[in-house]
Protein backbone atom coordinates (compact mmCIF):
# COMPACT_ATOMS: atom_id res chain seq x y z
CA UNK A 1 0.00 0.00 0.00
CA UNK A 2 1.45 3.79 -1.02
CA UNK A 3 2.00 5.29 2.30
CA UNK A 4 2.84 9.10 1.78
CA UNK A 5 2.03 12.36 4.12
CA UNK A 6 -0.31 13.85 1.56
CA UNK A 7 -2.58 11.56 -1.38
CA UNK A 8 -4.95 13.12 -3.74
CA UNK A 9 -8.09 11.16 -4.67
CA UNK A 10 -7.41 8.95 -7.61
CA UNK A 11 -11.40 8.43 -8.48
CA UNK A 12 -13.88 10.25 -8.52
CA UNK A 13 -16.21 7.01 -8.71
CA UNK A 14 -14.65 5.55 -5.67
CA UNK A 15 -15.41 9.02 -3.85
CA UNK A 16 -18.78 7.58 -3.03
CA UNK A 17 -19.86 5.31 0.43
CA UNK A 18 -19.26 2.01 0.37
CA UNK A 19 -23.49 0.86 1.38
CA UNK A 20 -24.02 2.99 -2.08
CA UNK A 21 -21.93 -0.03 -3.75
CA UNK A 22 -23.66 -2.72 -1.40
CA UNK A 23 -26.75 -1.64 -2.34
CA UNK A 24 -25.42 -0.94 -6.10
CA UNK A 25 -24.41 -5.02 -5.89
CA UNK A 26 -27.50 -6.43 -4.58
CA UNK A 27 -29.78 -4.45 -7.18
CA UNK A 28 -28.05 -6.17 -9.63
CA UNK A 29 -27.87 -9.69 -8.33
CA UNK A 30 -31.64 -9.86 -7.70
CA UNK A 31 -32.47 -7.64 -11.23
CA UNK A 32 -33.33 -4.38 -9.79
CA UNK A 33 -32.21 -2.20 -13.27
CA UNK A 34 -35.00 -0.36 -13.73
CA UNK A 35 -34.90 3.90 -13.78
CA UNK A 36 -35.47 5.35 -10.52
CA UNK A 37 -36.14 8.78 -9.34
CA UNK A 38 -34.11 10.45 -6.18
CA UNK A 39 -34.74 14.17 -5.13
CA UNK A 40 -31.95 15.91 -3.08
CA UNK A 41 -33.82 18.47 -0.82
CA UNK A 42 -32.97 20.16 2.70
CA UNK A 43 -35.32 18.94 5.73
CA UNK A 44 -34.80 21.80 7.88
CA UNK A 45 -33.24 25.53 7.60
CA UNK A 46 -30.30 26.44 9.65
CA UNK A 47 -30.57 28.50 12.43
CA UNK A 48 -31.86 32.17 11.81
CA UNK A 49 -31.33 31.38 7.86
CA UNK A 50 -35.07 32.45 5.57
CA UNK A 51 -33.52 30.75 2.29
CA UNK A 52 -30.38 28.84 0.99
CA UNK A 53 -28.97 30.03 -1.96
CA UNK A 54 -28.63 26.99 -4.32
CA UNK A 55 -25.58 26.34 -5.63
CA UNK A 56 -22.50 23.47 -6.59
CA UNK A 57 -24.94 22.02 -9.43
CA UNK A 58 -21.95 22.61 -12.56
CA UNK A 59 -19.84 20.71 -9.77
CA UNK A 60 -22.08 17.91 -9.79
CA UNK A 61 -22.94 18.09 -14.14
CA UNK A 62 -19.21 17.68 -14.15
CA UNK A 63 -19.55 14.54 -12.07
CA UNK A 64 -22.16 12.80 -13.78
CA UNK A 65 -20.88 13.46 -17.21
CA UNK A 66 -17.37 12.10 -16.42
CA UNK A 67 -18.38 9.36 -14.23
CA UNK A 68 -16.13 6.16 -14.83
CA UNK A 69 -14.60 3.00 -12.94
CA UNK A 70 -10.64 2.51 -13.91
CA UNK A 71 -9.70 -1.18 -13.40
CA UNK A 72 -8.24 -0.20 -10.87
CA UNK A 73 -11.27 0.93 -9.09
CA UNK A 74 -12.77 -2.60 -9.92
CA UNK A 75 -9.71 -4.44 -8.91
CA UNK A 76 -9.66 -2.43 -5.62
CA UNK A 77 -13.74 -3.26 -5.14
CA UNK A 78 -13.12 -7.26 -5.80
CA UNK A 79 -10.28 -7.21 -2.94
CA UNK A 80 -12.44 -6.32 -0.51
CA UNK A 81 -14.20 -9.57 1.25
CA UNK A 82 -17.79 -8.18 1.39
CA UNK A 83 -17.39 -8.39 -2.38
CA UNK A 84 -16.67 -12.12 -2.39
CA UNK A 85 -19.98 -13.39 -3.51
CA UNK A 86 -20.72 -10.91 -5.93
CA UNK A 87 -21.61 -12.27 -9.52
CA UNK A 88 -18.86 -11.41 -11.81
CA UNK A 89 -21.23 -9.93 -14.42
CA UNK A 90 -21.56 -6.95 -11.53
CA UNK A 91 -18.22 -5.36 -12.33
CA UNK A 92 -18.85 -6.05 -16.04
CA UNK A 93 -21.58 -3.40 -15.37
CA UNK A 94 -19.52 -1.44 -13.44
CA UNK A 95 -16.50 -1.52 -16.20
CA UNK A 96 -19.00 -0.01 -19.06
CA UNK A 97 -21.33 2.28 -16.42
CA UNK A 98 -21.84 5.70 -17.61
CA UNK A 99 -24.29 7.90 -16.32
CA UNK A 100 -27.40 7.95 -19.19
CA UNK A 101 -29.67 9.53 -16.99
CA UNK A 102 -31.78 12.95 -16.88
CA UNK A 103 -31.60 15.69 -14.31
CA UNK A 104 -33.80 18.59 -13.53
CA UNK A 105 -31.68 20.89 -11.46
CA UNK A 106 -32.60 24.42 -9.81
CA UNK A 107 -30.51 26.98 -11.16
CA UNK A 108 -27.32 27.97 -8.92
CA UNK A 109 -27.80 31.30 -7.51
CA UNK A 110 -31.70 30.92 -6.60
CA UNK A 111 -33.19 31.18 -3.05
CA UNK A 112 -34.44 28.05 -2.21
CA UNK A 113 -36.24 26.36 0.95
CA UNK A 114 -36.79 23.34 3.19
CA UNK A 115 -38.21 20.22 1.48
CA UNK A 116 -37.78 21.92 -2.23
CA UNK A 117 -35.93 19.64 -4.49
CA UNK A 118 -32.93 21.09 -5.63
CA UNK A 119 -32.33 17.97 -8.05
CA UNK A 120 -34.20 15.53 -9.58
CA UNK A 121 -32.05 12.69 -10.82
CA UNK A 122 -34.25 9.51 -13.14
CA UNK A 123 -31.93 7.15 -14.38
CA UNK A 124 -31.47 3.61 -14.18
CA UNK A 125 -31.71 2.66 -10.42
CA UNK A 126 -27.82 1.55 -9.98
CA UNK A 127 -26.48 4.85 -11.61
CA UNK A 128 -28.65 6.73 -9.33
CA UNK A 129 -28.10 5.23 -6.35
CA UNK A 130 -24.08 5.55 -6.82
CA UNK A 131 -24.05 9.03 -7.19
CA UNK A 132 -26.01 9.62 -3.96
CA UNK A 133 -23.01 10.82 -1.69
CA UNK A 134 -20.87 12.79 -4.03
CA UNK A 135 -23.93 14.82 -5.27
CA UNK A 136 -24.81 15.53 -1.54
CA UNK A 137 -21.37 16.53 -0.60
CA UNK A 138 -21.13 19.01 -3.38
CA UNK A 139 -24.23 20.39 -2.81
CA UNK A 140 -24.80 20.63 0.72
CA UNK A 141 -21.45 22.67 1.51
CA UNK A 142 -21.06 24.63 -1.57
CA UNK A 143 -25.24 25.94 -0.88
CA UNK A 144 -24.00 26.54 2.91
CA UNK A 145 -21.07 28.63 2.08
CA UNK A 146 -22.98 30.56 -0.80
CA UNK A 147 -25.53 31.36 1.83
CA UNK A 148 -23.26 32.10 4.51
CA UNK A 149 -21.71 34.52 1.84
CA UNK A 150 -24.62 36.09 1.24
CA UNK A 151 -25.62 36.82 4.33
CA UNK A 152 -22.25 38.47 5.09
CA UNK A 153 -22.62 40.74 2.00
CA UNK A 154 -26.23 41.56 2.75
CA UNK A 155 -24.68 42.91 6.45
CA UNK A 156 -22.14 45.05 4.32
CA UNK A 157 -24.78 47.27 2.76
CA UNK A 158 -22.87 47.41 -0.48
CA UNK A 159 -19.47 47.94 1.29
CA UNK A 160 -16.88 45.13 -0.46
CA UNK A 161 -16.67 41.62 1.29
CA UNK A 162 -13.80 39.51 0.57
CA UNK A 163 -12.93 35.82 0.96
CA UNK A 164 -10.01 35.48 3.24
CA UNK A 165 -10.72 32.12 4.55
CA UNK A 166 -8.32 29.19 2.63
CA UNK A 167 -6.26 28.82 5.85
CA UNK A 168 -9.13 28.11 8.01
CA UNK A 169 -10.98 25.78 5.72
CA UNK A 170 -11.67 22.00 6.25
CA UNK A 171 -9.11 21.53 3.45
CA UNK A 172 -7.45 23.04 0.83
CA UNK A 173 -10.37 21.34 -1.69
CA UNK A 174 -12.81 22.95 0.35
CA UNK A 175 -11.60 26.21 0.81
CA UNK A 176 -11.27 25.91 -3.40
CA UNK A 177 -15.20 25.39 -3.84
CA UNK A 178 -16.03 27.73 -1.03
CA UNK A 179 -14.10 30.68 -2.73
CA UNK A 180 -16.21 29.81 -5.65
CA UNK A 181 -19.30 29.73 -3.43
CA UNK A 182 -18.53 33.15 -1.56
CA UNK A 183 -18.02 34.72 -4.79
CA UNK A 184 -21.33 33.37 -5.93
CA UNK A 185 -22.96 34.34 -2.74
CA UNK A 186 -21.19 37.95 -3.20
CA UNK A 187 -17.87 38.52 -2.58
CA UNK A 188 -16.18 40.86 -4.91
CA UNK A 189 -13.17 38.79 -4.60
CA UNK A 190 -10.38 35.64 -2.84
CA UNK A 191 -7.31 35.09 -1.59
CA UNK A 192 -7.30 32.11 -2.45
CA UNK A 193 -4.93 32.20 -5.63
CA UNK A 194 -6.12 28.99 -7.67
CA UNK A 195 -9.80 29.83 -6.93
CA UNK A 196 -8.77 33.09 -8.60
CA UNK A 197 -7.43 31.93 -11.59
CA UNK A 198 -10.11 28.62 -12.09
CA UNK A 199 -12.87 30.58 -11.67
CA UNK A 200 -11.63 33.90 -12.74
CA UNK A 201 -12.57 35.92 -9.69
CA UNK A 202 -10.67 39.11 -8.87
CA UNK A 203 -6.92 37.90 -5.94
CA UNK A 204 -7.34 40.29 -3.40
CA UNK A 205 -3.89 40.00 -0.49
CA UNK A 206 -1.75 42.49 0.64
CA UNK A 207 0.80 41.64 3.37
CA UNK A 208 0.78 39.76 6.81
CA UNK A 209 2.06 40.70 10.16
CA UNK A 210 5.33 38.97 9.81
CA UNK A 211 6.21 40.91 7.06
CA UNK A 212 6.72 43.57 8.85
CA UNK A 213 8.31 41.78 11.94
CA UNK A 214 11.37 40.59 9.26
CA UNK A 215 12.25 43.94 8.29
CA UNK A 216 12.25 44.99 12.36
CA UNK A 217 11.10 48.35 11.58
CA UNK A 218 7.44 48.85 10.74
CA UNK A 219 8.71 52.24 8.13
CA UNK A 220 10.71 50.40 6.57
CA UNK A 221 8.44 47.40 5.66
CA UNK A 222 5.67 50.05 4.47
CA UNK A 223 8.71 51.60 2.23
CA UNK A 224 9.22 47.95 0.66
CA UNK A 225 5.99 47.15 -0.19
CA UNK A 226 5.26 50.76 -1.59
CA UNK A 227 8.66 50.11 -3.85
CA UNK A 228 7.16 46.66 -5.18
CA UNK A 229 3.65 47.20 -5.50
CA UNK A 230 3.33 50.89 -6.13
CA UNK A 231 0.04 50.57 -7.83
CA UNK A 232 -1.61 48.43 -4.84
CA UNK A 233 -0.13 49.69 -1.76
CA UNK A 234 -2.48 48.42 0.88
CA UNK A 235 -0.46 48.41 4.18
CA UNK A 236 -1.38 46.13 7.62
CA UNK A 237 -0.95 48.91 10.08
CA UNK A 238 -1.67 47.04 13.32
CA UNK A 239 1.57 44.88 13.90
CA UNK A 240 2.69 47.17 16.74
CA UNK A 241 0.66 50.73 17.54
CA UNK A 242 -2.27 50.66 15.16
CA UNK A 243 -2.94 54.50 15.41
CA UNK A 244 1.13 55.21 15.16
CA UNK A 245 0.36 52.60 11.86
CA UNK A 246 -1.76 54.60 10.39
CA UNK A 247 0.57 57.79 10.43
CA UNK A 248 3.49 56.30 8.99
CA UNK A 249 1.42 54.64 6.72
CA UNK A 250 0.34 58.19 5.54
CA UNK A 251 4.22 59.04 4.90
CA UNK A 252 4.13 56.47 1.39
CA UNK A 253 1.57 59.27 0.00
CA UNK A 254 0.03 58.87 -3.20
CA UNK A 255 1.35 55.47 -3.39
CA UNK A 256 -1.08 54.58 -0.52
CA UNK A 257 -4.14 52.92 -1.44
CA UNK A 258 -5.63 51.44 1.79
CA UNK A 259 -4.82 50.17 5.26
CA UNK A 260 -5.91 47.34 7.15
CA UNK A 261 -6.79 46.68 10.20
CA UNK A 262 -6.71 43.06 11.79
CA UNK A 263 -7.63 43.68 15.84
CA UNK A 264 -9.13 45.73 17.99
CA UNK A 265 -11.80 48.09 18.62
CA UNK A 266 -12.66 48.26 14.50
CA UNK A 267 -15.14 50.73 14.81
CA UNK A 268 -13.52 53.12 16.94
CA UNK A 269 -10.10 52.33 15.32
CA UNK A 270 -11.40 52.89 12.04
CA UNK A 271 -12.37 56.36 12.78
CA UNK A 272 -9.53 57.69 14.07
CA UNK A 273 -7.55 55.95 11.54
CA UNK A 274 -9.99 57.86 8.63
CA UNK A 275 -8.91 60.88 10.43
CA UNK A 276 -5.62 60.71 9.94
CA UNK A 277 -5.70 59.17 6.60
CA UNK A 278 -7.72 62.27 5.95
CA UNK A 279 -6.04 65.37 7.64
CA UNK A 280 -2.35 63.75 5.90
CA UNK A 281 -3.88 63.99 2.97
CA UNK A 282 -4.72 60.61 1.87
CA UNK A 283 -8.85 60.77 1.36
CA UNK A 284 -8.70 57.99 -1.17
CA UNK A 285 -7.08 55.82 0.61
CA UNK A 286 -9.69 52.70 1.65
CA UNK A 287 -10.02 51.02 5.36
CA UNK A 288 -9.90 47.33 5.23
CA UNK A 289 -10.97 45.38 8.07
CA UNK A 290 -10.40 41.66 8.97
CA UNK A 291 -10.49 39.89 12.35
CA UNK A 292 -12.89 37.13 12.83
CA UNK A 293 -15.56 39.12 11.09
CA UNK A 294 -18.96 37.31 10.56
CA UNK A 295 -22.46 38.68 9.15
CA UNK A 296 -23.53 40.04 13.10
CA UNK A 297 -20.23 41.80 13.58
CA UNK A 298 -20.27 43.44 10.40
CA UNK A 299 -23.85 44.84 10.69
CA UNK A 300 -23.21 46.46 14.04
CA UNK A 301 -19.92 48.06 12.26
CA UNK A 302 -22.02 49.74 9.44
CA UNK A 303 -24.99 50.53 11.88
CA UNK A 304 -21.85 52.29 13.97
CA UNK A 305 -21.11 54.36 10.84
CA UNK A 306 -17.64 52.88 10.93
CA UNK A 307 -15.80 54.37 7.74
CA UNK A 308 -14.77 50.94 6.93
CA UNK A 309 -14.87 50.50 3.31
CA UNK A 310 -13.71 46.48 2.85
CA UNK A 311 -14.34 43.82 4.58
CA UNK A 312 -11.96 40.65 4.89
CA UNK A 313 -14.05 37.88 5.82
CA UNK A 314 -11.94 34.36 6.96
CA UNK A 315 -13.16 31.30 9.45
CA UNK A 316 -16.77 32.73 10.04
CA UNK A 317 -17.83 32.09 6.08
CA UNK A 318 -15.45 29.60 5.07
CA UNK A 319 -17.23 26.96 7.45
CA UNK A 320 -20.35 28.89 8.04
CA UNK A 321 -19.65 28.79 11.88
CA UNK A 322 -22.65 29.07 13.25
CA UNK A 323 -24.67 26.61 11.11
CA UNK A 324 -21.52 24.55 9.68
CA UNK A 325 -23.75 21.50 8.25
CA UNK A 326 -26.53 21.31 6.05
CA UNK A 327 -29.10 18.51 6.70
CA UNK A 328 -29.10 17.73 2.84
CA UNK A 329 -30.98 14.17 1.65
CA UNK A 330 -30.96 12.30 -1.74
CA UNK A 331 -34.42 10.36 -1.20
CA UNK A 332 -35.74 7.66 -3.85
CA UNK A 333 -39.33 8.98 -4.41
CA UNK A 334 -40.68 7.08 -7.68
CA UNK A 335 -39.68 3.63 -9.07
CA UNK A 336 -40.93 3.35 -12.70
CA UNK A 337 -42.85 6.25 -12.28
CA UNK A 338 -44.29 4.40 -9.45
CA UNK A 339 -44.55 6.74 -6.35
CA UNK A 340 -42.23 6.00 -3.35
CA UNK A 341 -42.07 7.51 0.08
CA UNK A 342 -40.36 6.92 3.50
CA UNK A 343 -42.31 6.91 6.42
CA UNK A 344 -40.47 6.94 9.38
CA UNK A 345 -40.80 9.37 12.11
CA UNK A 346 -39.35 12.63 11.77
CA UNK A 347 -38.40 11.41 8.53
CA UNK A 348 -40.68 11.71 6.21
CA UNK A 349 -40.81 11.60 2.33
CA UNK A 350 -43.33 13.27 -0.17
CA UNK A 351 -43.50 10.59 -2.91
CA UNK A 352 -43.44 10.94 -6.71
CA UNK A 353 -41.95 13.64 -8.84
CA UNK A 354 -42.13 16.96 -8.14
CA UNK A 355 -42.18 20.64 -9.47
CA UNK A 356 -41.72 23.53 -7.28
CA UNK A 357 -43.98 26.48 -8.37
CA UNK A 358 -43.15 30.51 -7.63
CA UNK A 359 -45.14 33.03 -7.31
CA UNK A 360 -44.46 37.09 -7.56
CA UNK A 361 -46.06 40.23 -6.91
CA UNK A 362 -46.47 42.71 -9.36
CA UNK A 363 -43.63 44.27 -8.23
CA UNK A 364 -41.80 41.35 -8.78
CA UNK A 365 -41.27 40.50 -5.13
CA UNK A 366 -41.33 36.65 -4.52
CA UNK A 367 -44.99 35.96 -2.14
CA UNK A 368 -44.70 31.89 -2.46
CA UNK A 369 -43.92 28.72 -3.47
CA UNK A 370 -45.71 25.24 -4.36
CA UNK A 371 -44.77 21.78 -4.24
CA UNK A 372 -46.88 20.13 -6.87
CA UNK A 373 -46.49 16.79 -8.85
CA UNK A 374 -44.67 17.46 -12.01
CA UNK A 375 -47.44 15.97 -13.99
CA UNK A 376 -50.03 19.24 -13.07
CA UNK A 377 -50.53 22.06 -15.30
CA UNK A 378 -48.63 25.17 -14.07
CA UNK A 379 -51.01 27.29 -12.07
CA UNK A 380 -51.27 30.92 -13.39
CA UNK A 381 -48.76 33.60 -12.77
CA UNK A 382 -46.16 30.60 -11.38
CA UNK A 383 -42.85 30.07 -12.24
CA UNK A 384 -41.52 26.73 -12.67
CA UNK A 385 -37.95 26.63 -10.62
CA UNK A 386 -37.03 23.47 -11.73
CA UNK A 387 -35.68 22.92 -15.59
CA UNK A 388 -34.17 20.09 -17.61
CA UNK A 389 -30.59 20.58 -17.28
CA UNK A 390 -29.32 16.69 -18.71
CA UNK A 391 -30.78 14.45 -20.75
CA UNK A 392 -29.30 10.87 -21.70
CA UNK A 393 -26.40 11.37 -19.38
CA UNK A 394 -25.66 15.08 -20.91
CA UNK A 395 -25.49 18.57 -20.49
CA UNK A 396 -28.81 19.93 -22.45
CA UNK A 397 -26.91 23.26 -22.60
CA UNK A 398 -23.53 25.31 -22.24
CA UNK A 399 -23.06 26.36 -18.83
CA UNK A 400 -23.62 30.03 -18.25
CA UNK A 401 -20.39 31.80 -16.81
CA UNK A 402 -20.01 32.54 -12.81
CA UNK A 403 -20.50 36.18 -13.41
CA UNK A 404 -23.69 35.37 -15.12
CA UNK A 405 -24.60 33.04 -11.86
CA UNK A 406 -23.33 35.38 -9.65
CA UNK A 407 -25.64 38.28 -10.85
CA UNK A 408 -28.47 35.93 -11.52
CA UNK A 409 -27.91 35.17 -7.99
CA UNK A 410 -28.08 38.69 -6.32
CA UNK A 411 -30.98 39.93 -8.92
CA UNK A 412 -32.85 36.67 -7.39
CA UNK A 413 -32.43 37.41 -3.61
CA UNK A 414 -33.11 40.91 -3.76
CA UNK A 415 -36.64 39.74 -5.07
CA UNK A 416 -36.76 37.82 -1.39
CA UNK A 417 -39.13 39.87 1.22
CA UNK A 418 -37.19 41.67 3.20
CA UNK A 419 -38.15 40.21 6.58
CA UNK A 420 -36.59 36.43 5.30
CA UNK A 421 -33.31 37.86 4.42
CA UNK A 422 -33.25 39.01 8.30
CA UNK A 423 -30.28 38.33 10.10
CA UNK A 424 -31.59 37.45 13.08
CA UNK A 425 -35.27 35.56 13.33
CA UNK A 426 -36.15 35.57 9.41
CA UNK A 427 -40.03 35.60 8.41
CA UNK A 428 -40.56 31.93 7.38
CA UNK A 429 -41.37 32.22 3.36
CA UNK A 430 -44.49 30.53 2.86
CA UNK A 431 -44.66 26.95 1.14
CA UNK A 432 -47.55 24.86 0.51
CA UNK A 433 -47.82 21.48 -1.22
CA UNK A 434 -50.89 21.13 -4.24
CA UNK A 435 -53.68 18.80 -3.23
CA UNK A 436 -53.24 16.35 -5.97
CA UNK A 437 -49.52 16.31 -4.23
CA UNK A 438 -51.20 15.80 -0.66
CA UNK A 439 -53.68 13.29 -1.51
CA UNK A 440 -51.07 11.58 -3.06
CA UNK A 441 -49.36 11.41 0.22
CA UNK A 442 -51.92 9.98 1.82
CA UNK A 443 -52.96 7.21 -0.39
CA UNK A 444 -49.34 6.41 0.14
CA UNK A 445 -49.76 6.37 3.57
CA UNK A 446 -52.56 4.49 4.00
CA UNK A 447 -51.49 1.99 1.63
CA UNK A 448 -48.18 1.35 3.79
CA UNK A 449 -49.56 1.29 7.33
Amino acid sequence: MECALYVRPRSLALMTDLYELTMSAAYFTHGLTSAATFELFVRDMPPNRGYLLSCGLEQALDYLESLRFTHTDLAYLQSLPIFADVPPGFWAYLSALRFSGEVWAIPEGTPVMAEEPLLRVTAPLIEAQIIESYLLAVINFQTLIATKAARVVDAAEGRGVVDFGLRRAHSPEAGFWAARASYLGGCVGTSNVEAARVFGIPPVGTAAHSFTLAFGDEMAAFESFATTFPQNTILLIDTYDTLEGARRATRIGSRLGGVRLDSGDLANLSREVRKILDEAGCAKAKIVASNNLNEYRIAELVKSGAPIDLFGVGTEMITSYDAPALPGVYKLVAMEGDPRAKRSHGKTTLPGRKQVVRFAREDGTYVRDVMMRDTEALPPGGEPLLVPVMRDGKRIAESPSLEAIRARARAERERLPSGVRRLRDPEPYPVSISAPLRQLSEDIQSRTR
